[in-house]
């Protein structure tokens, strides 16, 4: 496999606008080494046997049937406000004309 050349990140850092020096360089380029070292050593693991997941632990939805309800009169919600007029709850004004 080759190796993450200096002039590789230097390249990739022009195109991300990044200004890096000899040091932050030299430092990017071991990094990523070992990145693909890692990523190398997972490409071994044989996964044809292991299904493919979203999510580390399973998440089902819980449904409810539905169900035909009464809901409660207008009449009455409109008396749980501070104020109403006719239909409608009745709030301050907060736009200046």
């Amino acid at each position: 496999m080759t190796k993450i050349t200096q002039e590789e990140v230097k390249k990739v850092a022009h195109l991300a606008r990044l200004e890096l020096n000899e040091n932050e360089i030299n430092n990017h380029a071991e990094q990523l080494e070992k990145i693909l070292d890692y990523i190398r050593q997972l490409e071994k693991i044989d996964t044809n046997e292991v299904p493919a997941t979203t999510r580390a632990i399973e998440v089902t939805n819980v449904f409810r049937k539905d169900e035909k309800k009464n809901s409660v009169c207008n009449e009455e919600l409109l008396e749980l406000g501070p104020s109403r007029e006719d239909k409608f709850f009745k709030v301050p004004k907060i736009i200046n004309e």
